[in-house]
């Protein structure tokens, strides 16, 4: 099963492909899609658009994992990601593929086992789970990737509960 995992931002949206091979998870690429500041909104969302819609087709995931919004005083940006967040996800249903979201807490929680986790402690836990030499950077990219593991665990779990055995 190959997953996509997404960091959502319209200045740098974090993407990561793994492969879950049995009980393995393997990286399969991973960075980010950035848009230029002072870039007109409608301009930066077709860049973000453009760039999913390539990515979908060239690693062509089975299922997409994204963060859910989570933000306390910025209500602008917050739309601008929300923004960014559904131009990939209307790319990914124009190809029929499911999407799992997860809160911030969530991810923390399949990734390093505590959901009041350190951002640094999910990067460095992403770090050994995927067996990469460094932390992806930017941090975008780290949290994109810990998304993904967070709903391949998920996955596997709904799985064993629904008696689904794994490939």
């Amino acid at each position: 099963m190959r997953v996509l995992g997404i960091d959502p931002g319209i200045a740098i949206m974090g993407f990561g492909f793994i492969d879950k091979i049995g009980h393995r998870l393997v990286p399969v690429q991973y960075g980010s899609i950035e848009t230029e500041a002072g870039t007109r909104t409608e301009e930066r969302l077709r860049q973000i658009y453009d760039a999913s819609c390539a990515l979908l087709d060239k690693y062509r995931p089975d299922t997409i994992a994204v963060e859910k919004l989570f933000f306390n005083k910025n209500v602008t940006n917050a739309f601008s990601v929300g923004q960014a967040r559904g131009v990939l996800m209307l790319a990914a249903a124009q190809r029929g593929l499911p999407i799992g979201e997860y809160t911030p807490m969530q991810v923390k929680q399949a990734v390093v086992g505590y959901g009041a986790a350190e951002k640094k402690q999910v990067q460095e836990m992403v770090k050994m789970i995927l067996k990469l030499q460094a932390v992806p950077k930017p941090d975008d990219v780290a949290d994109a990737l810990a998304v993904a593991i967070c709903h391949a665990h998920s996955v596997s779990l709904n799985d064993r509960l629904n008696g689904v055995k794994p490939i």
